[in-house]
């Protein structure tokens, strides 16, 4: 069983926890990086942040899928964006808890960066989900 846990005493998060505890006896799926590229090997979306977080998402559940867990197993996401402004993240993080990303406030992180590895990226998504014994 995992358990969300927010921290009293430090800054309530918004919309994710600060950390998350994975009892014994759950399976725990790892992700490489989520790309927004299509099964062709093609960008989706150049230049549109939100269709390639639209994207990487449903990768995201493919990958998942392929382990027997789903969005809802997510305990914890790293989420890359390239951006300029703040905004730019907030975009990209409107789409991944509209996405019905882990059934509870997951622990996850945000960032800013200037480049991705494919040419033309904007986003990239790291997971790890915790599928119950």
């Amino acid at each position: 069983m995992s358990t969300f846990r927010t921290v009293p005493g430090l800054f309530p998060p918004p919309a994710y926890s600060h950390s998350v505890v994975v009892e014994a006896g759950e399976r725990l799926v790892f992700t490489a990086g989520g790309v927004p590229l299509d099964a062709d090997g093609q960008l989706v979306g150049p230049g549109d942040r939100v269709r390639q977080a639209e994207q990487v998402l449903a990768n995201l559940r493919e990958q998942l899928r392929q382990a027997g867990a789903d969005l809802e197993h997510v305990v914890n996401t790293t989420v890359y964006v390239v951006a300029d402004q703040p905004s730019d993240l907030t975009t990209v993080w409107d789409v991944v808890t509209a996405s019905g990303l882990s059934a509870g406030p997951h622990s996850s992180t945000l960032l800013g960066i200037s480049m991705l590895g494919y040419p033309g990226q904007l986003v990239e998504i790291t997971a790890v989900a915790a599928i119950p014994a």
